[in-house]
């Protein structure tokens, strides 16, 4: 640990253990008086860093350790490297999942033992070992928090989950006070596996950057160096099949680049001397010489990796309602106890054993288990219900949101679309039959990994028409390809391969501008005098896309909107398709952010539905985000908050009312333990409840509130 006051204006740290908005709180009261104000102070919660700005009257190093050290924390300084998870302890890593898993070992063990025990009591005692070393292993992390909260004065969720097992031990309920501890490890085990997938989906960010770039030197052989040497201005050496570096300008070569990494779009795209590329894009078949425009820290993938985890950091998890009840209710018990125990003996002269009696059994019924169980029982049996329907749904946080949303923003490719172009129409010209058009377009196809290439060879398959082999086969980097079939040359590319060939005409031009209008793909074939004809492609709808529009907009959303890097021309044809309320064309992963931001301010509740690289930031900035599963990226799927497993959107409606049934069942329980709570208050203040009658009324209460959430479990 340093020890010595650097003169730095900031300083950035890895927090080990900074799982949840809980622990941002408690630095914030730790760093807060020691750094003076609280906009120097920027967690991001995604990579567990904290950043914080120091000037002249900083505070040394020892005190800003100490003080992380008081939050129940620890740190190091940060160090960039590409997974951090790699190098962390097994311990460290995976603690929350074996503290929990024996914890509800144990209690299971205990029970078992227990319910063996009828008549000795050697089993009775071993089984309260075991709910012992349930509790211990379900609070190991839970009792130094809520020592703190004591001492603070601040009484949260942790402090009251220990006073309800403090309770139950104390009257002899072993199995409740274990089981509490066991259901409120695993729900704080939930909320730290979003937080870990989050973090993942930024190590899967970084690997779409290559460690290497083929820097030109000024003797013209190429030197390969980390991109983070690299300076702006510099010429790089990108091979066929290799990822660019940085983002930069071709200066030379010709080739089509896959952008979906950045943009989503499944289509490589043509470029050529002058266009721009990005960094984590895919080179096609041809050899570029591109500048570099940005530095490796300031590439469109560098700021999505940044975005990610800024806008995860501004979304902390929402409190939840009896937690910030647990503020007011716990020490509002204990004030409530202790005067029943003191008032009546005092001024009207009752009995001091009687009044203790009846202040414990106030304390006895008082005890929060049934209220505390009833939620995670009812999120845990919500997230089940929701798996086995295809829907993965990170952690109970984000099982009452669908019921809240009121708008939804829609990515296009392998969103509302299947994501891959497919043959819509084969125009023949010159008296060329279809099929031999086709069966000439195969052939010069027929070698290539290209997405157009792979969907006309599918389309001659559905056709059942046979696949030849062009001759002399060569490709035209970013243009097309031309070989002999049957002894005579034909060309396969696109409109500027045409131009370049000298045989555009008026009507063909007329031709292309209008399918290119209805946001189609135009493949053109010839041969060395003419144009033989032409094949159109697009990525088609989902077949259940407009019933699921029309559906979400009957359960209750207001406004649908689909965002799309794609043409304007397209997404238009798209939109009318399916029925949208508004089209974002041309966006760039930061476009879709401040879209995605304008929706949140005006609607508050808002999901982002996409499967892309490029999508990940704005699923993080909105409300809900919500991933195409099987088709998605890792780092979209790691990213969103719910997962349609079975790329089915027609999951989506279901989604909001489960959504809304779960929530309806969590609000009756708590409505139920705390009316139990209330009757039974009432009982002991005019001395008709008993101590026995408060521990059944308390059990029973746990139970049904746990056969009501269980209750979500029915298909």
């Amino acid at each position: 640990m340093p020890a010595n006051h650097r003169s730095i204006d900031a300083m950035e740290l890895r927090i080990h253990g900074m799982d949840c908005a809980e622990e941002v709180a408690a630095l914030k009261r730790e760093l807060i008086p020691l750094v003076g104000d609280e906009q120097r102070l920027r967690f991001d919660l995604v990579r567990g860093k904290l950043s914080i700005e120091l000037d002249d009257s900083r505070p040394s190093d020892t005190e800003l350790f100490a003080a992380i050290k008081r939050a129940g924390l620890s740190a190091e300084l940060w160090q960039t490297q590409r997974s951090n998870d790699r190098q962390t302890p097994f311990w460290r890593r995976y603690h929350r999942e074996w503290l929990t898993g024996l914890s509800g070992l144990m209690t299971v063990v205990g029970l078992s033992l227990q319910l063996a025990s009828s008549t000795g009591t050697t089993l009775r005692l071993v089984a309260i070992g075991c709910y012992l070393l349930a509790i211990a292993a379900g609070f190991y992390l839970v009792i130094p928090k809520a020592f703190r909260a004591v001492l603070a004065l601040r009484p949260d969720m942790n402090l009251l989950m220990s006073i309800a097992v403090l309770g139950a031990i104390f009257i002899g309920e072993w199995f409740e006070a274990a089981t509490v501890a066991c259901l409120f490890s695993f729900s704080l085990l939930l909320e730290s596996w979003s937080i870990g997938r989050a973090r993942r989906a930024i190590a899967a960010l970084m690997e779409w950057s290559p460690p290497m770039a083929h820097l030109q030197t000024e003797s013209g052989a190429p030197q390969d160096v980390s991109p983070q040497d690299v300076t702006i201005g510099a010429t790089l050496l990108v091979r066929p099949g290799e990822k660019v570096p940085l983002d930069g300008t071709i200066v030379q070569g010709a080739s089509s680049l896959d952008e979906s990494p950045i943009t989503g779009e499944s289509v490589p795209v043509e470029k050529e001397v002058g266009d721009e590329v990005f960094a984590g894009t895919i080179n096609g078949d041809g050899l570029l010489h591109i500048q570099t425009t940005k530095a490796a820290d300031d590439t469109t993938l560098a700021r999505i990796i940044k975005m990610v985890g800024e806008a995860q950091s501004k979304r902390a998890p929402s409190e939840r309602w009896v937690e910030r009840f647990a503020a007011v209710y716990t020490p509002a018990v204990m004030i409530a106890a202790l005067v029943v125990f003191l008032l009546p003996p005092l001024l009207l002269g009752g009995q001091w054993i009687e009044w203790l009696y009846r202040a414990l059994v106030l304390l006895v019924i008082a005890c929060p288990c049934a209220l505390v169980i009833s939620t995670p029982v009812s999120v845990v049996a919500g997230l089940a219900a929701a798996a086995r329907n295809g829907v993965l749904i990170k952690g109970g946080v984000f099982i009452e949101l669908p019921a809240r949303l009121r708008a939804l923003a829609m990515d296009k490719t392998g969103t509302l679309t299947v994501g891959t172009p497919a043959v819509l129409e084969v125009v023949p010209l010159a008296g060329y039959h279809p099929d031999e058009l086709l069966t000439i377009a195969g052939a010069l196809e027929a070698n290539s990994n290209h997405p157009i290439a792979r969907a006309i060879v599918d389309e001659l398959q559905q056709r059942d028409l046979p696949l030849t082999h062009a001759e002399a086969l060569e490709n035209v980097p970013g243009k097309g390809a031309f070989g002999k079939r049957n002894g005579r040359l034909y060309w396969l590319g696109s409109y500027r391969y045409l131009a370049e060939r000298q045989l555009e005409t008026p009507d063909i031009r007329e031709q292309w501008e209008a399918k290119r209008g209805a946001g189609q793909t135009v493949v053109f074939i010839g041969d060395a005098e003419r144009v033989c004809g032409f094949v159109m492609l697009a990525d088609t709808i989902r077949a259940e896309a407009r019933d699921v529009i029309r559906a979400l907009h009957q359960a209750g959303l207001e406004h649908i909107v689909m965002l799309t890097g794609d043409h304007a021309e397209t997404a238009a044809a798209i939109a009318a398709e399916a029925g949208v309320d508004e089209i974002k064309a041309d966006l760039l992963p930061e476009d879709k952010v401040q879209a995605v931001e304008a929706l949140v301010a005006a609607y508050e509740y808002v999901a982002m539905l996409g499967d892309g690289v490029n999508d990940a930031p704005a699923m993080a900035r909105s409300s809900l985000g919500i991933a195409m599963g099987a088709a998605g990226s890792d780092a979209a799927i790691e990213t969103a908050d719910i997962a349609l497993m079975a790329d089915d959107l027609s999951k989506l409606p279901w989604l909001l009312q489960h959504s809304r049934r779960t929530l309806r069942v969590i609000r009756q329980n708590i409505a139920f333990a705390l009316g139990v709570k209330t009757l039974f208050v009432l009982l002991t203040l005019v001395g008709y409840a008993s101590l026995w009658a408060a521990i059944a009324a308390d059990m029973g209460a746990s139970l049904l509130v746990i056969f009501n959430g269980l209750r979500l479990l029915r298909r």
